[in-house]
Protein backbone atom coordinates (compact mmCIF):
# COMPACT_ATOMS: atom_id res chain seq x y z
CA UNK A 1 0.00 0.00 0.00
CA UNK A 2 1.32 3.43 -0.94
CA UNK A 3 1.29 6.10 1.74
CA UNK A 4 0.90 9.66 0.52
CA UNK A 5 2.83 12.31 2.38
CA UNK A 6 0.97 15.50 3.38
CA UNK A 7 2.88 17.54 0.78
CA UNK A 8 1.66 15.12 -1.92
CA UNK A 9 -2.07 15.49 -1.25
CA UNK A 10 -3.86 16.75 -4.34
CA UNK A 11 -0.68 16.78 -6.43
CA UNK A 12 0.39 14.66 -9.34
CA UNK A 13 3.72 13.12 -8.40
CA UNK A 14 6.03 11.16 -10.63
CA UNK A 15 9.63 10.93 -11.75
CA UNK A 16 10.82 11.69 -15.27
CA UNK A 17 14.38 12.49 -16.33
CA UNK A 18 15.41 12.36 -12.68
CA UNK A 19 12.99 15.09 -11.61
CA UNK A 20 10.34 14.47 -8.99
CA UNK A 21 7.30 16.14 -10.51
CA UNK A 22 5.14 17.96 -8.04
CA UNK A 23 8.26 19.78 -6.85
CA UNK A 24 8.78 23.35 -7.90
CA UNK A 25 11.53 23.71 -10.49
CA UNK A 26 12.96 26.42 -12.71
CA UNK A 27 14.27 26.11 -16.23
CA UNK A 28 17.60 27.75 -17.06
CA UNK A 29 19.52 28.21 -20.29
CA UNK A 30 23.22 27.39 -20.42
CA UNK A 31 25.72 28.04 -23.21
CA UNK A 32 28.47 25.45 -23.65
CA UNK A 33 31.28 24.90 -26.12
CA UNK A 34 30.39 22.53 -28.96
CA UNK A 35 32.93 19.98 -27.69
CA UNK A 36 31.26 19.90 -24.27
CA UNK A 37 27.83 19.43 -25.86
CA UNK A 38 29.20 16.57 -27.96
CA UNK A 39 30.59 14.93 -24.82
CA UNK A 40 27.24 15.46 -23.11
CA UNK A 41 25.45 13.85 -26.05
CA UNK A 42 27.84 10.90 -25.89
CA UNK A 43 26.88 10.34 -22.24
CA UNK A 44 23.20 10.32 -23.23
CA UNK A 45 23.78 8.04 -26.24
CA UNK A 46 25.74 5.56 -24.10
CA UNK A 47 22.77 5.31 -21.74
CA UNK A 48 24.53 6.90 -18.77
CA UNK A 49 21.81 9.57 -18.64
CA UNK A 50 18.27 9.79 -19.97
CA UNK A 51 18.79 13.26 -21.42
CA UNK A 52 21.12 16.23 -21.59
CA UNK A 53 19.11 17.84 -18.82
CA UNK A 54 19.53 14.79 -16.57
CA UNK A 55 23.29 14.82 -17.14
CA UNK A 56 23.55 18.55 -16.44
CA UNK A 57 21.45 18.16 -13.27
CA UNK A 58 23.70 15.32 -12.09
CA UNK A 59 26.79 17.46 -12.70
CA UNK A 60 25.38 20.43 -10.84
CA UNK A 61 24.26 18.21 -7.95
CA UNK A 62 27.78 16.71 -7.75
CA UNK A 63 29.29 20.20 -7.77
CA UNK A 64 26.98 21.36 -4.98
CA UNK A 65 27.70 18.19 -2.97
CA UNK A 66 31.45 18.77 -3.30
CA UNK A 67 31.08 22.40 -2.22
CA UNK A 68 29.00 21.38 0.81
CA UNK A 69 31.51 18.67 1.82
CA UNK A 70 34.34 21.20 1.49
CA UNK A 71 32.44 23.71 3.63
CA UNK A 72 31.85 21.09 6.32
CA UNK A 73 35.50 20.04 6.22
CA UNK A 74 36.62 23.63 6.70
CA UNK A 75 34.26 24.01 9.66
CA UNK A 76 35.62 20.82 11.24
CA UNK A 77 39.21 21.99 10.73
CA UNK A 78 38.33 25.38 12.21
CA UNK A 79 36.84 23.64 15.24
CA UNK A 80 40.05 21.71 15.81
CA UNK A 81 42.06 24.94 15.50
CA UNK A 82 39.82 26.68 18.05
CA UNK A 83 39.73 23.71 20.45
CA UNK A 84 42.79 21.51 19.82
CA UNK A 85 42.82 17.91 20.97
CA UNK A 86 44.60 17.04 24.18
CA UNK A 87 47.65 14.76 24.25
CA UNK A 88 45.45 12.07 25.83
CA UNK A 89 42.88 12.35 23.00
CA UNK A 90 45.72 12.12 20.46
CA UNK A 91 46.98 8.95 22.16
CA UNK A 92 43.47 7.41 22.07
CA UNK A 93 43.15 8.29 18.40
CA UNK A 94 46.50 6.69 17.55
CA UNK A 95 45.64 3.55 19.52
CA UNK A 96 42.30 3.27 17.71
CA UNK A 97 44.02 3.80 14.36
CA UNK A 98 46.66 1.17 15.10
CA UNK A 99 43.97 -1.32 16.22
CA UNK A 100 41.90 -0.65 13.10
CA UNK A 101 44.91 -1.19 10.83
CA UNK A 102 45.89 -4.36 12.70
CA UNK A 103 42.39 -5.79 12.09
CA UNK A 104 42.63 -5.29 8.32
CA UNK A 105 43.31 -8.51 6.36
CA UNK A 106 45.94 -7.03 4.05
Amino acid sequence: MSVRKPWMVGKQVGIQDGILFGMQSRQIAVRMPAKTVAQLDALVESGDFESRAAAVRAGIEALMDTAERNRIGLEIADGYRRIPSTPEEDRWAMEATDASIAEEPW
